[in-house]
């Protein structure tokens, strides 16, 4: 091994170690730096994290909130189809009963099935405005 180096002029051995030098420090330096940016990405990443548990949060609440306007919304349509069925069925029997000896008592039959009818009809339509309430954005 003594035989290499003495082979090998003295001034490549100074040249070596100016160029080894720098390239240490060099070395030195982006290790503190690399060390640096995942000590950043981890503090980034927690508030990623705050983030993201905050708009979860938000997302579960609006869930909530369109899943009871749903059960509102069932519930009334359901009475709305049940109202509305009796009510035309009622008209549908009055108007069965015009022209023969019960002709006062259908009259009164249409006329009463017709408003339950309607009445029926609107609590559909009005079952729709949940719908409409889980839908609309919230301005931020």
């Amino acid at each position: 091994m003594k035989d290499i180096v003495n082979n090998y002029p003295p001034w490549l051995f100074n040249c070596f170690n100016i160029i080894i030098n720098p390239m240490r420090s060099i070395f030195i330096l982006m290790s503190f730096f690399v060390c640096s940016l995942a000590h950043a990405q981890k503090v980034d990443s927690t508030a990623h994290v705050d983030q993201f548990k905050t708009a979860l949060l938000t997302l579960r609440a609006d869930v909530n909130n369109i899943q009871l306007n749903l059960g509102k919304s069932e519930r009334r349509f359901k009475t709305g189809i049940a109202v509305a069925t009796l009510g035309y069925s009622i008209t549908i029997a009055g108007g069965l009963m015009l022209g023969r000896k019960h002709d006062d008592v259908g009259k009164g039959l249409l006329i009463a099935g017709g408003a339950t009818g309607i009445t029926g009809t609107f609590l559909m339509v009005d079952a729709f405005k949940f719908l409409g309430r889980a839908s609309r954005k919230q301005s931020p």
